[in-house]
């Protein structure tokens, strides 16, 4: 079992190298915290190397758009790959209803696939719970 946690520690790292260039929080910030027991979706769009300029772009209008009306997120977080076509975003969220209630609600895919469609993508989902913070004092 602890194999399996360790594996799954490891999704970040298999994205290479990335660049943010994209971030927002509640508190007005442009950085995104997170502390021991938030939860963090993380979903990950793949395209060609010639699009992803224009999916960064188009990654950007769905954050800046759906950001502040999004219920039960705190922070978010875009990030463009380095040296593989992708864009990796991170978002903190209150509680794990306000993640799941996110991703599977009809209303969040009519309205991102517009930004997307033009794209050949590959898209993923992963879910964390965050364990352990350096600097947090509650353990």
């Amino acid at each position: 079992m602890l194999t399996n946690n360790v594996t799954r520690m490891a999704v970040l790292v298999e994205h290479n190298f990335l660049d943010a260039y994209a971030g927002e929080s509640r508190d007005g910030s442009l950085t995104v915290k997170f502390s021991t027991g938030d939860i963090i979706s993380m979903n990950k769009v793949v395209t060609t190397t010639k699009d992803l300029d224009d999916l960064c772009y188009a990654v950007l209008a769905i954050f800046r758009s759906r950001f502040s009306k999004t219920e039960g997120i705190t922070g978010g977080l875009c990030m463009k790959g380095q040296s593989l076509p992708r864009v990796v975003c991170i978002q903190v969220w209150q509680s794990l209803q306000f993640c799941y209630s996110w991703i599977l609600s009809s209303d969040h895919r009519k309205w991102m696939m517009p930004y997307l469609e033009r794209f050949s993508t590959d898209m993923k989902y992963d879910i964390f719970r965050v364990v352990y913070v350096s600097g947090d004092n509650s353990l």
